[in-house]
């Protein structure tokens, strides 16, 4: 779990330290300014931005129920946030797998490609599709029931 929290936690504390160095440099705005990108910036690369993330037998057993697709991602990874953002409120409708906290999760990533754990990998009907395009997947979801 703490892997998940790494980047956003070295974001926070660099962002801190610098903005703490503006301000003593009598620089307030700046140093708030700073502080506040890097808040965002931690936010974003958090696991927090994301729907909350089952184990891989769980998504594996309620996509063969409801057919929804299956998406293995990992907090920090930049296609998975690019996947999240674009897909909008329907991003709930898909069973999420953070890789880095199951891993069951990260094995069926490297099945899927070569012993690699690419993300995004999206599970379609028992299928995967490495870093598809989040209109594609918008497009699965429209598909299922």
């Amino acid at each position: 779990m703490t892997r998940a929290w790494t980047l956003p936690l070295m974001l926070m504390l660099c962002g801190s330290a610098v903005a703490t160095g503006l301000i003593l440099r009598n620089e307030p705005g700046s140093g708030v300014a700073f502080l506040l990108v890097f808040v965002m910036l931690a936010v974003v690369n958090s696991p927090l931005v994301f729907p909350r993330s089952i184990d891989a037998v769980e998504a594996r057993r309620r996509s063969s129920v409801d057919g929804r697709p299956v998406v293995y991602w990992r907090p920090g990874c930049t296609y998975c946030l690019r996947l999240r953002v674009r897909l909008g409120r329907g991003a709930h409708r898909l069973h999420w797998v953070d890789i880095w906290r199951d891993p069951a999760g990260a094995a069926a990533v490297r099945a899927a490609n070569e012993g690699n754990e690419t993300v995004p990998t999206v599970v379609v009907a028992g299928r995967p599709y490495t870093n598809p395009d989040p209109a594609w997947v918008r497009e699965q979801l429209s598909t299922t029931p």
